[in-house]
């Protein structure tokens, strides 16, 4: 056999049994928090062969979201959690990530009577007790990822050592609702959705609904909104007594790097990171016409920029 030939062969054999070594390494547990009636399933995932590793906490963003961060009824696959997951671990750092409450088919039931913000409050706070004494675990760190961001600021800290604010928005939910609306729709719509919100503060509820923002403003939806309008993510984040990370891609739609600029402005002990070409699925883009499709494709890659600056926040 010629020699080239065979030192390849005995090069990709050694990397494929290296590669696999490396693989068996990676544990996944399948896990279930119970919040009284209501489920969180989840995946711990980690490396079986450290004695002790600092383990990520994942608090998703609003929607139906996954562990994996899709949402099935919205068409969204991007799998940017399992990505963010899978990148971390690789780097010798634990992940646990779970079915938001509104993702879990069985919990609708106790979910219809009336939902408050509150409860992703209590969700993390049941997740941080799950694993505050697991000795495999050197260090607790929540990642929260756009409303995410907001829960992970009002929960216990007490057993936290790190936060990092993941495309995290600045204002309460109604300003950053009424200014979505009048940059898409215009100063008139946005005016009626201010007063919605006004009378919803003021008095729990609203009487008429203008018919254009039923799906805004439906009954169910009222009191949730009421409790979430209620926190200012800006006065919120001066309380966070902990090494903070404030990350924020420049392609993001959704959340804009003013929103990382005054969250870092309130809280000048964060260290402030804006990602080039990442969107709010955390994906890398080249192109403004990439940014939609991102979101339900899983095809697009994850920032490694991302990967790197967090590897580096949390083992520093």
């Amino acid at each position: 056999m010629n020699r080239n030939l065979l030192y390849k062969i005995l090069t990709l054999t050694v990397f494929a049994v290296s590669i696999g070594f490396a693989q068996s390494k990676i544990t996944s547990e399948d896990l279930l928090i119970m919040n009284d009636s209501v489920k969180l399933p989840g995946t711990l995932t980690y490396n079986s062969e450290l004695k002790s590793q600092p383990l990520v906490i994942f608090v998703h963003g609003s929607g139906n979201v996954d562990r994996n961060g899709n949402q099935m009824m919205m068409n969204a696959n991007a799998n940017y959690i399992k990505m963010l997951n899978d990148s971390l671990v690789s780097k010798g750092i634990a992940f646990y990530r779970y079915d938001k409450r509104t993702a879990t088919q069985s919990n609708l039931k106790f979910l219809m009577n009336g939902m408050s913000f509150d409860g992703f409050v209590e969700d993390v706070n049941l997740t941080i007790n799950k694993f505050k004494n697991d000795n495999r675990f050197s260090s607790i760190i929540l990642i929260g990822h756009s409303q995410g961001a907001l829960v992970s600021m009002l929960v216990d800290h007490a057993h936290v050592d790190k936060y990092i604010s993941l495309a995290g928005p600045s204002h309460s939910v109604d300003k950053t609702i009424i200014g979505q609306v009048r940059r898409q729709n215009g100063d008139s719509i946005a005016t009626i959705v201010e007063s919605h919100f006004k009378e919803l503060a003021t008095t729990g509820s609203i009487e008429k609904v203008d018919p254009n923002l039923i799906s805004l403003f439906n009954k169910p939806t009222q009191p949730f909104m009421a409790s979430w309008m209620k926190y200012n993510p800006t006065e919120e984040i001066k309380k966070v007594n902990l090494p903070i990370l404030i990350l924020n891609g420049d392609k993001d739609i959704q959340v804009s790097v003013d929103d990382a600029e005054r969250l870092h402005e309130v809280n000048k002990k964060s260290e402030k990171v804006i990602i080039e070409n990442m969107n709010h699925v955390l994906k890398t883009i080249e192109n403004d016409s990439e940014n939609l499709p991102s979101y339900s494709s899983p095809d697009f890659p994850l920032s490694q920029k991302l990967v790197s600056t967090i590897e580096a926040f949390i083992k520093q």
